[in-house]
Order: structure tokens, then C-alpha cells, then sequence
């Protein structure tokens, strides 16, 4: 049995705890008033950490429609691209993207991220560019 390497990534859940095609929201600790992460599980067993918050007008996309390398925000369909977090056109904006890496059935997350990214955050809202 290996360890988990300790060099600043952070085990959140097991692959097994991710559905295929479907969804996990995880909360940071470190930051209970910011937007949780959301998981995402393709078919092929690749797993994607964006911000659970929609750039249009904040849905939750782990609560949205997993296909292929995307997922449809349950609000208005916004499609967004796991690997990156770009609004597919006609669509514009950007979600926050977080680092994965899959170690031995662990989903690991960067620790400086999950207490970063998208802590600013207060309102969505389509950044008005192409990614």
C-alpha cells in the first residue's frame, strides 16, 4: 500500500464516491462563505474540479448534465468545458478551474487552491471574452 504523497495535495473523496458521468460537491473548510467545488467524472474515468458556480448566473454546475468533456449548468444549459472552465460559444465567460490528480482510487486537490480560488468571488457573471 502507498501514501498519499504529503507536498501540499489534499485527498477529497474516492473515485468511487464520483458517479460516471455525474457529480460531487466537496465545501472548503477553510473558507465556508466561499462557492464549494464540484467534481466531475467522465466516462473514461478522467475527474475535473471547477468552481460550483456557473459564470452566467451562478447555477450550480454540480447539480448539471455530465456529456463527454462538459457539463450543462441546470439553469439556463450553459455548456462548460471541464478541462478548462470556458463557456462553450455562443456563450461566454469562465469558471475557476482547480488542479486533479488521481492517486491509488484518491482524488487529490491542491491545498493552496482550494484556499484561493474563486474565494473572491462575491456575484457571476460572464467575463465578456472568448476563453
Amino acid at each position: 500500500m502507498h501514501t498519499i504523497p504529503n507536498d501540499g495535495w489534499v485527498a477529497v473523496c474516492r473515485l468511487d464516491d464520483i458517479p460516471p458521468l455525474g457529480s460531487r460537491r466537496i465545501q472548503r473548510p477553510a473558507l465556508p462563505n466561499a462557492a464549494p467545488v464540484a467534481l466531475f467524472r467522465t466516462s473514461d474515468d478522467e475527474v475535473h474540479a471547477l468552481l460550483d458556480r456557473c459564470p452566467h448566473q451562478g447555477g450550480p454546475l454540480s447539480q448539471g448534465l455530465v456529456f463527454g468533456k462538459a457539463v450543462a449548468c441546470p439553469l439556463h444549459n450553459w455548456t462548460i468545458e471541464l478541462r478548462t472552465g470556458c463557456a462553450r460559444e455562443p456563450d461566454e465567460g469562465r469558471t475557476p478551474r482547480f488542479e486533479v490528480r488521481l492517486v491509488e482510487g484518491q482524488v487529490l486537490l491542491l491545498a493552496s487552491e482550494l484556499a484561493s480560488l474563486g474565494a473572491e468571488a462575491v456575484a457571476p457573471s460572464a467575463c465578456g471574452r472568448r476563453c
